[in-house]
């Protein structure tokens, strides 16, 4: 199909299709999955590189997990396809519960093939996420009779406000259990990690109740395949997409979202937060970091209906990081009073919720017929950058570290807006 054919869905509303269907509870099931399995690792998260100091131990493991995340990310489309949907996002949770576990006894012989694993199991379970949200999104309405770009972007909001608001309920329980601890292992943190183990498991019970997508006949799956038609269609799912303009337009606003989110887990909570506040502060700051977040989805997908609204909501979020991030390389970095930390928290979680809903509704718009390709794009270059950042945020400074994360926001939003008045113009042209 002509991609301004599909484009033209941003724009006009979808012909009704009766027998209406409500696919809302699958979002439901989804978001509050992924609310409890997240809420335990994006804690953990949080902490790896206070709690595990050890020859830096914990910001090595983060690293090699995103690594194996971009790795891995470049055939999860196809293992996405083989297993189904549904199965892959049961089999993407494990990888999740096995990193907690690993936490229990942190060492290299624990924590780096845990690391490996979780970002296989990350690659599917992201990849799954987004086929299934959106393909649940376009069902809802086609048997409804709604505009597919409003609930697209609706759904989007959804999951990624509830999604969001992991990060207050993890760093709060976080908080609480470390309230007097002052850093490194303690039995406060051996607490904290099994507290998190029991709740994944909650999580990875929730995801079975899922309805199982509807079946593709149109996509072969590996079983039937034989391994040329296997390996033809991995190349398809890796090298398609790159050649697609509107996806290289695309990447590196991609780029830039995993890398002002990896800027907060690696520099801000380390060299921020912890100097002004101390350790048992990382929670509270990344509690209203998730707040924002959370609301700032929720918002962000109401408003979502095409590309008009996304053009906007984009340009908004780069906006309010933007000013962020000048001034803490203007020389604001130093330690912080509480108010501004929380300030800043704020503003970058706001800037995370933008970006997360609005680049799902863009993609699950855009590439109607290879959403599981395009979803791998997504993860692949958003990992690749949080990877990037972990290895080297110990030998980048503060101030070079926001003078990067400035420039690739302005490459980023160049390209976006050259991906939006060009799609603009190729649907007027049809017209």
């Amino acid at each position: 199909m002509d991609p301004v054919d599909e484009e033209a869905g941003l724009l006009v509303n979808n012909a009704p299709i009766p027998a209406p269907v409500n696919y809302a509870k699958d979002v439901h099931v989804l978001s509050f999955a992924f609310l409890l399995i997240f809420l335990a690792y994006g804690a953990a998260q949080n902490l790896e590189s206070t709690v595990n100091t050890e020859e830096d131990l914990g910001t090595t493991s983060l690293g090699i997990l995103y690594l194996s995340f971009t790795f891995f990310s470049l055939v999860a489309s196809l293992v996405v396809r083989a297993f189904g949907t549904k199965n892959a996002l049961i089999l993407g949770t494990t990888g999740y519960w096995l990193f907690i576990a690993a936490n229990l006894k942190p060492t290299w012989f624990t924590m780096v093939p845990a690391s490996v694993y979780l970002g296989f199991a990350a690659s599917i379970i992201w990849v799954g996420q987004g086929t299934y949200l959106t393909s649940t999104a376009r069902n809802h309405a086609r048997n409804n009779g709604l505009h597919e770009g409003t609930i697209i972007g609706n759904f989007n909001g959804e999951f990624w406000g509830v999604f969001a608001s992991h990060q207050v309920i993890g760093n709060i329980i976080s908080l609480v259990v470390l309230k007097d601890e002052t850093g490194g292992r303690t039995s406060g943190t051996t607490l904290l990690f099994i507290i998190f183990l029991s709740i994944v498991t909650l999580g990875i019970a929730l995801m079975w109740f899922l309805r199982k997508e509807d079946s593709k006949e149109e996509e072969p799956s590996l079983s039937s395949s034989s391994p040329h038609a296997s390996v033809l269609s991995l190349s398809k799912s890796v090298v398609a997409p790159l050649g697609d303009l509107r996806m290289i337009l695309t990447i590196p606003l991609i780029a830039y979202s995993g890398l002002q989110a990896a800027f907060v887990w690696a520099k801000f909570t380390k060299q921020i937060v912890t100097p002004s506040i101390g350790v048992s502060g990382v929670g509270g700051a990344m509690a209203v970091y998730g707040a924002s977040d959370a609301i700032c989805s929720l918002v962000a997908g109401r408003l979502t209906s095409g590309l008009p609204s996304i053009t906007f909501l984009v340009s908004g979020g780069a906006a309010i990081q933007a000013i962020v991030f000048i001034w803490l390389v203007l020389g604001q970095s130093e330690t912080l009073g509480v108010v501004y930390l929380l300030l800043i928290s704020a503003v970058l979680g706001i800037g995370d919720g933008v970006f997360n809903t609005q680049l799902n509704a863009l993609l699950g718009m855009l590439f109607k017929h290879d959403t599981e390709g395009a979803f791998a794009q997504l993860k692949v270059w958003q990992s690749a950058t949080i990877a990037v950042v972990f290895f080297f945020s110990p030998y980048i400074s503060m101030h070079t570290m926001l003078v990067i994360i400035l420039s690739v926001l302005c490459l980023s939003y160049v390209c976006f807006l050259t991906l939006t008045v060009w799609i603009e113009k190729s649907f007027s042209s049809r017209l």
